[in-house]
């Protein structure tokens, strides 16, 4: 069926319009209730980020599930991870995350985790659409059992301690000089807090959040800010995290940026080395580099590819055996400790490493050589461009052009109106030539419309 909520990372859209407003809280609330907790009498634990409209969305939830006789535990605000991890740990029947993750803060969305404080299949999500529409015309709670709303403090410090209590190295970073940049959002106080544990030299960015500066300027979509205070500083390493601190980019001291390609490449490598990589290899999605999969083949290990989406990458490390994964965007899952992406936890891995080995940052996160590959991004304001029987037969003339030397994905967000197109090969203009092939036929089908 058509989806009217849901996109590639649950519900997300510019508060106060269809889907992100506060009706769609309270009817999600109602309808997540009815199908994890029919008898009420159960809790659900709700965290956010720093947005301005966290708390009016978080209301709408409390409302929605007290009606129900679901206890909603608030944890104020907490990384998304943390919120999976409590899921997990208080035996919820439910996880709810208000976030829009990197979006800015006129935007806001939720991400739900099962008990297990994993994120829900496709199935489930068109199940709870199902639902949302006739939320309001089932049956409430009798009156003597409303459920009342509690606070659960020391959520983030319970988190905190188990992404250090991953270091199986040394827990002494204090030769380390690092920035650190919260984005403004959810991590402003975790990240911080875990690395001056483990005796870094720290410099912090980006942890003064006032409800509307998230993600402006700052965090691991404008690393800029970042990339000046290492400069700056003299600094070995930074890191940044997204809104909802589930998402790691890392820069090196010469003020260059590693995506998520090659932190998971030097993660994989050193769990290989130290017995602790599962599944034979790794999962990512379509659209991590070439060079990645290239580079695990030379240490005789797999890179299985799936769609764009965390959760995605989730389900198939879970159905394979495999217990690292993730995008180029930053988000990695660690799953012997965490359910979902985890910036810190991550970005931990790195640093570990980082104070164990010496060297240069430069050095280190260099794992591989990046095929050739571009992605350009094309907003629509009409049809669905890629549905065009013209566009379509463009980009199998694309897809031609590579053949088997290099590979095109093509997509539409799920979050946002835009086409995304990517195209990489190991030959340049080769890559270019077959890109801009793409695109023209993406555009003038826009223009079209």
């Amino acid at each position: 069926m058509a989806r009217q909520y849901f996109g590639t990372d649950g519900i997300r859209g510019r508060i106060n319009r269809r889907p992100m407003t506060a009706e769609t809280a309270l009817r999600l609330s109602i309808a997540a209730a009815r199908t994890f907790a029919p008898q009420g009498g159960r809790e659900v634990v709700i965290g956010r980020d720093t947005r301005l409209s966290g708390e009016m969305i978080e209301a709408a939830l409390v409302a929605g599930f007290t009606s129900m006789g679901i206890t909603p535990v608030r944890l104020g605000v907490v990384p998304t991870p943390a919120v999976a991890l409590m899921a997990r740990e208080t035996g919820a029947a439910l996880g709810v995350m208000v976030s829009a993750s990197h979006n800015k803060f006129e935007d806001n969305g939720l991400k739900l985790f099962s008990p297990d404080g994993v994120k829900f299949d496709d199935a489930v999500e068109e199940a709870l659409e199902a639902s949302m529409g006739a939320a309001f015309e089932g049956e409430y709670a009798a009156p003597a059992d409303i459920a009342l709303p509690r606070e659960l403090a020391g959520a983030s410090t319970r988190y905190v301690r188990r992404c250090l209590d991953t270091l199986t190295g040394t827990r002494d970073f204090s030769k380390l000089k690092i920035v650190v940049d919260c984005a403004h959002g959810a991590g402003f106080e975790t990240a911080p807090v875990a690395l001056r544990e483990l005796g870094a030299q720290l410099t912090v960015i980006g942890d003064a959040p006032d409800g509307v500066n998230i993600n402006a300027g700052v965090g691991s979509t404008a690393t800029g800010a970042l990339k000046a205070a290492v400069l700056e500083t003299g600094a070995d390493i930074g890191i940044a995290l997204d809104g909802d601190a589930d998402r790691l980019i890392v820069i090196d001291e010469t003020g260059a940026e590693a995506d998520g390609d090659q932190v998971m490449g030097l993660i994989a490598g050193e769990m290989y080395r130290t017995g602790r990589l599962k599944g034979g290899g790794m999962v990512a999605t379509v659209m991590s580099n070439m060079g990645l999969s290239e580079y695990l083949k030379a240490e005789g290990l797999t890179l299985a590819r799936t769609k764009v989406g965390d959760r995605y990458v989730g389900e198939h490390m879970r159905a394979h055996g495999f217990n690292l994964g993730g995008e180029q965007s930053g988000h990695i899952i660690l799953s012997d400790v965490s359910t979902t992406g985890d910036g810190l936890l991550a970005g931990l891995q790195v640093l570990s490493v980082l104070a164990a080995r010496g060297g240069k940052a430069s050095d280190m996160l260099r794992v591989f050589t990046p095929a050739p590959q571009k992605l350009v991004n094309i907003r629509y304001s009409g049809a669905n461009p890629l549905e065009s029987d013209r566009v379509k037969t463009a980009l199998a003339e694309a897809d031609d052009m590579l053949a088997d030397r290099g590979r095109m994905v093509v997509r539409k967000s799920g979050t946002e109106p835009l086409i995304r197109v990517m195209a990489e090969a190991l030959d340049e203009a080769l890559m270019l030539k077959a890109l801009e092939h793409a695109v023209k036929a993406v555009n003038a089908e826009e223009g079209a419309s």
